[in-house]
C-alpha cells in the first residue's frame, strides 16, 4: 500500500500560515490592547513596540505591564517574565532533532517556537514539520508587532482603557491560561497551586512578588514533574 506523498516545504509553509490566521487575529487583538496598556504604565511608544518584535509573548509581556501598573519593581517584573518563558525551553528541546543547519541557524530557527504553532506542528513521536511551525509563527508575528504599534502610536487616540474595558484585559488573559492549563492532570494542578498563591499574596505582598511566587511555584512543581516521570 502506497503513503501519501509528503508536502513539500512551500506547501508546509502555507498551510501553516492559512493554521496560524486564527491565532493570529487574536493576538493581534490582544497586542493592541498591550500597546494601549504599556503606555499607560510609562512605556515609551517604542519600548512597546520593541518589547514585542524581541519577546513576543503574551503572558511574560502582560506579566511585566501588570506588576508594573501595581507599582512593582522592574526587577521582579524581568524575573516574572523570564520564569513565564523558562516554558519554551523543553520546547525548544523537543524540536532540537527537527531542524537543520549549524547552531546559529538552529537558534534562529528556533525563535519561532509559540505555543500554538509549537503544538500544531507536533506530528507526534518527537517529530515536528518545522515548515508549518515557521508558517504559523509568521503570521501571527506580524499582527502581534502591528498591533503592539498601532496601540502604542495610536493609543492616545482612543477612549480611556476603563471606559473599553481594556482594564478586564489582564485579569480575563490569565484565566484564560490557567483554565487550558486545568485540562493537563499534573500541569492543571500545578496551574491551580500558583493561582491560589497569588491571590493569597495579593492583599499583603507587594505589587509584583504575587505574580513571581507563582512562577517560582509553578517552574518547581514542573521539575518535580519531570524528576518524577
Amino acid at each position: 500500500m502506497s503513503s501519501s506523498p509528503q508536502p513539500t516545504p512551500r506547501e508546509s509553509y502555507r498551510t501553516g500560515l492559512r493554521a496560524g490566521v486564527p491565532f493570529a487575529i487574536a493576538g493581534g487583538l490582544l497586542s493592541l490592547t498591550f500597546g494601549v496598556l504599556a503606555r499607560e504604565v510609562g512605556f515609551s511608544a517604542l519600548g512597546a513596540i520593541v518589547m514585542s518584535a524581541i519577546v513576543f509573548a503574551g503572558s511574560a509581556q502582560f506579566a511585566v505591564v501588570s506588576i508594573l501598573a501595581g507599582g512593582g519593581g522592574a526587577g521582579a517584573a524581568i524575573l516574572a517574565a523570564a520564569l513565564m518563558n523558562s516554558r519554551f525551553l523543553p520546547m525548544g528541546a523537543a524540536l532540537a532533532p527537527s531542524l537543520s543547519g549549524g547552531w546559529l541557524k538552529r537558534a534562529a530557527q528556533g525563535q519561532t517556537v509559540v505555543d500554538a504553532s509549537w503544538a500544531m506542528a507536533n506530528r507526534g513521536e518527537g517529530r515536528f514539520d518545522r515548515h508549518f511551525l515557521f508558517g504559523a509563527t509568521s503570521v501571527q508575528y506580524v499582527t502581534w508587532f502591528s498591533g503592539t504599534a498601532i496601540g502604542a502610536l495610536g493609543g492616545s487616540a482612543l477612549p480611556d482603557p476603563e471606559t473599553l474595558g481594556l482594564d478586564a484585559i489582564f485579569p480575563a488573559f490569565f484565566l484564560g491560561l490557567l483554565i487550558a492549563e486545568l485540562r493537563d492532570g499534573h500541569a492543571g494542578a500545578v496551574a491551580l497551586a500558583g493561582a491560589l498563591i497569588a491571590l493569597a499574596l495579593v492583599p499583603v505582598a507587594p505589587a509584583g512578588v504575587p505574580v513571581l511566587a507563582a512562577s517560582i511555584a509553578a517552574l518547581a512543581g514542573l521539575r518535580r514533574r519531570r524528576s518524577a516521570s
